[in-house]
């Protein structure tokens, strides 16, 4: 298992795909005005699978913005630490 997921890194992943910076990326933006695709969001749900954090493709889908994303992924990440302890 890779390191536990970040909002740093959550942001560094999105930047990969979107050719920006990290600190470029805007939480508030549409995932998919902003030009991710469904190859691109099952991709990324597969490198969020590895830090131990799993989220069905449709409940990414069903969000509107990058943060409830990182808001779905951090219940998730805390879920599953809570599990392993």
């Amino acid at each position: 298992m890779s390191a536990p997921l970040t909002l740093e890194g959550f942001r560094a992943d999105l930047a990969e795909f979107l050719h920006q910076q990290p600190d470029e990326v805007d939480l508030d933006d549409n995932p998919l005005d902003a030009g991710l695709d469904s190859l691109r969001i099952v991709t990324l749900i597969e490198r969020w699978r590895e830090t131990g954090v799993d989220v069905p493709f449709v409940e990414l889908a069903e969000c509107t913005s990058f943060a409830q994303w990182w808001q779905l992924l951090s219940a998730r990440r805390q879920g599953a630490a809570r599990a392993e302890a």
